[in-house]
This record gives C-alpha cells, structure tokens and sequence, in this order.
C-alpha cells in the first residue's frame, strides 16, 4: 500500500487542523493505521492508531483528548482532526500502515511522506 500524508500547514496556538491519509489500491482495509510525528531534534513519537474496521483507536499520551483519529475505508482514507493545538506540536507528521494494531512503529511496515505541522505561540 502507497500512503500520501497532507493538509499540514501554519496554524496558532489553539487553532485545528485536519491530515488526511490517502492509500493507493483496494486494500486499505486491511491495514491498521497510525500517525506518528517528529520534530527537530527529538524522535519519532506515537500519536494515534486505529484499527482496520475502526472499532478500535488509540492515542499519545500528548495528544489524547485534543486529537481524534478516524477512517473511511470506502474512500480509502485516514484522518486525523487536531484541536487546540499547542506549539509543542509543531512537527512533521507522518501516516503509517500495519498488519498488526499496536503503537510501536517498528509494526508499522509502510510510511507515507509526511506533512509538516507548525502551531505558533
């Protein structure tokens, strides 16, 4: 599976933003999808998994509560909804697919490109 991750942008401190996930091929449904992050300096860090019919979602201890993570598996396509972001957020966000539900990005065997998030202050 081919991912495309975008819709990462320049946004304030409280602002949203909406990444989308795009796969190629018939079989998105099979996979689980996370989005991971990273910002300069720092290493990559969990931040939302949802299974493959969607029945299950997890999230970063950083972000729960202010992210949700959702699929549309007739378009294809992941999401991830970002609210009140904070500047602490600022980094290149990343989608991922797995055959197995997990937060470890070692499972996740396919990345897209990423797309880069800043929130300023």
């Amino acid at each position: 599976v081919q991912l495309q991750a975008s819709g990462g942008g320049m946004v304030q401190a409280g602002g949203s933003l909406r990444l989308s996930c795009a796969a190629s091929g018939r079989t998105f449904r099979r996979y689980v999808i996370g989005w991971f992050r990273q910002a300069p300096g720092k290493e990559r860090e969990f931040v939302a998994t949802i299974s493959r019919t969607a029945d299950s979602t997890s999230y970063g201890v950083s972000v729960k509560g202010r992210f949700t993570i959702s699929r549309d598996n007739a378009k294809n396509t992941a999401y991830l909804q970002m609210n009140s972001l904070k500047p602490g957020d600022t980094a290149v966000y990343y989608c991922a697919a797995a055959l197995s539900y997990g937060s470890m990005s070692a499972l996740y065997g396919y990345w897209g490109q990423g797309t880069l998030v800043t929130v300023s202050s």
